[in-house]
């Protein structure tokens, strides 16, 4: 069982009259990969901050191995952060680079470069060590910056983005070496993005948020299959959200139909929304769908087509490798384990 790390008890930041945290309560395991995920503004980035020491809480407490570190700067934290644009030292070497933390603590010299040239194994760059670092590539430039913060061996490294400024294709390549790294070094990853599916991708817990405020904590599998609000349903991934009426356990009416369902412990007749994700309707013959509808648009996505469906005045998302032309009637058919009712947020 992993142990307690880090612990933040009813947290709130304010500048001014400006609150971006309010009250806001998150405990962070030890070899957890953890993930803050929201839009821009909802303050992942100024908890990630008040964790390294960087920003002071203006309420609230936050714990290190049980013991409280709001006063401690950060150089005496054993936290280290790498942020998206990569502050290395552009007159100092890959090596001087990564061993600049050691010399600093003046550890002996074959300490440092025995230190410096595991870490070079770790993010793929030996034989590399006496490289100007301005002459490597973004994706280099990134693994030496994660190189300098973890040659140090802290407890928890933090990350801000740090993909951001790669293209695609590296981007993804990036996320799974960060997982294994994590998982290879066993230090607790917490991660800020505002990137869907990179948050599935990397973590093992996802904490969803939204204007200052945690919205879900959860797996990746819990965070898509059992989207706690209409926020998170439309925030990870994409979703169709329809208002339905819940009539009794298993048992929910929505878009002109009555469907079984695996939801319970609602209300008789009680007011939902009932989220349905794209990739789980099936397209079949009109005569054939529990729903029927008219196709409105089509949009090729590489691995599936993107499909607009008209029924009964609501416009169904749907996904699929079979496409079907724009103006075709259509029928729809949603099984029980595609449906996910949520109750209505007041």
């Amino acid at each position: 069982m992993n142990n307690p790390l880090i612990n933040l008890v009813n947290i709130s930041k304010s500048y001014g009259d400006h609150t971006v945290i309010e009250n806001l309560n998150l405990y962070i395991k030890e070899n957890e990969f953890l993930t803050l995920l929201g839009p821009s503004g909802c303050g992942k980035t100024t908890i990630l901050r008040m964790i390294g020491g960087f920003e002071n809480p203006t309420k609230g407490d936050i714990f290190f191995l049980n013991q409280r570190i709001n006063d401690l700067p950060p150089y005496k934290r054993q936290i280290n952060t790498v942020f998206q644009k990569y502050a290395l030292f552009p007159h100092l070497n890959v090596f001087e680079n990564i061993a600049f933390g050691l010399k600093i603590k003046k550890l002996p010299k074959k300490t440092i470069e025995e230190k410096v040239k595991q870490m070079l194994a770790i993010v793929g760059l030996e034989g590399l060590e006496k490289r100007d670092v301005e002459s490597l590539s973004g994706g280099q430039q990134q693994r030496i910056a994660i190189a300098r913060s973890l040659v140090n061996e802290p407890k928890v490294l933090l990350l801000d983005e740090p993909l951001g400024a790669l293209d695609l294709k590296l981007r993804k390549e990036m996320q799974i070496e960060l997982k294994n790294m994590q998982k290879k070094l066993g230090i607790t990853f917490v991660y800020v993005t505002h990137d869907q599916e990179e948050a599935l991708t990397m973590s093992d817990t996802i904490v969803v948020m939204d204007k200052g405020k945690i919205q879900q904590i959860g797996t990746p599998t819990d965070i898509y299959n059992e989207p706690k609000n209409a926020f998170v349903a439309d925030f990870i991934g994409e979703s169709n959200i329809i208002s339905g009426i819940m009539h009794n356990d298993y048992d929910v009416s929505f878009g002109g139909n009555r469907f079984k369902c695996i939801d319970k412990g609602f209300r008789e007749n009680e007011e939902v929304d009932v989220v349905v994700r794209p990739e789980d309707i099936q397209i079949v013959k009109e005569q054939e769908g529990m729903l029927q509808g008219v196709v409105q648009s089509v949009i090729f996505k590489g691995v599936h087509y993107e499909m607009e469906v008209d029924s009964n005045g609501y416009s169904w998302k749907i996904h699929s490798t079979d496409m079907v032309p724009v103006g075709n009637r259509v029928g729809i058919n949603i099984g029980p384990e595609a449906i996910h009712i949520m109750g209505k947020k007041r």
